[in-house]
């Protein structure tokens, strides 16, 4: 049966990055159906406008804004900035990806995805931070994947940029002591993205093989130590049907007004890694699969 956790969010205020699809979409979700007001971004105004009547049509009286913005720039940041002035959570999700050998990725390609991957979050956490520490309570999240730690050698430029957002959200944990104020990252494992499901349908018509042929080998000689052997589904909760633990649904309950814990890095269960080291009343919500496969706290820098 579904269990619902009261996760204290009714009356915060959300900023979720690339939120119009996938996990992006799932956690705006979760947070509106928390009693988030949750501004949703994505970068064209009939895409962000799409994700806004979605939301609507899943949680019943969502409070719920949107704003139009491609943040693979400094302009873009500034647009969702001007929008949403203050936020108690902020969700750092936007990213893209591209499968290519090393030696081809030009330096205009690292550029694009550092300016997507990176900087977005350090141009937002850059003005929201401080007026969370301001205000004495805040949330910052940073959707990393398990390419941070595992890097992809058909994607070099994207496991760096996965990398360098671990140690941004480390960097600001550790201004966090004696605040309310947390840090966290979520590493995401494989998940059926839009832009995955569209990489994987490319490839299959290349290839002219059926997209599950072509996912079954992609896990079989790209990611052999995957325990799901297949893309993880970004799906919203049903409250009415019970469901494995979403990437989604940890990053709505990172953000919980409850207790503390900073620089908290949460892996999605799609490997078969185990916890490195296990906190006292840890409350992780795949707890009952942390024995085997679960998240690694990779350190914290204090919590309350």
């Amino acid at each position: 049966m579904w269990v619902r956790m009261d996760l204290q969010l009714r009356g915060k205020r959300a900023v979720v990055t690339g939120s119009t699809a996938g996990i992006g979409l799932a956690i705006a979700i979760d947070l509106a159906r928390e009693g988030a007001t949750v501004v949703v971004n994505g970068r064209t105004q009939g895409r962000v406008d799409a994700a806004l009547t979605r939301i609507r049509g899943e949680v019943r009286e969502a409070r719920v804004e949107g704003v139009a913005a491609d943040l693979g720039s400094a302009g873009g940041a500034q647009a969702v900035a001007a929008r949403a002035s203050d936020t108690d959570i902020l969700v750092n999700n936007v990213g893209i990806f591209e499968s290519v050998p090393f030696e081809q990725i030009d330096d205009a390609s690292w550029l694009r995805l550092f300016e997507t991957n990176v900087l977005s979050g350090v141009r937002l956490s850059r003005h929201y931070f401080p007026r969370m520490l301001q205000q004495g309570w805040g949330r910052i999240l940073f959707i990393s994947s398990e390419s941070a730690l595992q890097i992809p050698s058909e994607m070099i430029h994207y496991g760096v940029t996965k990398t360098a957002q671990l140690a941004l959200a480390r960097g600001l944990a550790e201004l966090t002591a004696g605040t309310h104020v947390t840090v966290n990252s979520v590493l995401a494992g494989p998940t059926r993205s839009e832009g995955v499901g569209t990489f994987v349908e490319g490839l299959a018509r290349q290839q002219r093989k059926d997209a599950g042929q072509v996912e079954r080998e992609f896990f079989r000689h790209m990611r052999p130590s995957s325990l799901l052997q297949r893309f993880a589904e970004p799906a919203v909760r049903s409250p009415r049907r019970r469901t494995e633990p979403r990437c989604a649904s940890m990053g709505a309950w990172c953000a919980r007004s409850s207790r503390d814990y900073r620089a908290l890095a949460i892996r999605h269960p799609t490997r078969h890694d185990g916890c490195r080291r296990r906190a006292p009343g840890h409350g992780c919500p795949i707890a009952q699969r942390c024995a085997t496969a679960g998240c690694r706290d990779l350190g914290q820098a204090g919590g309350a």
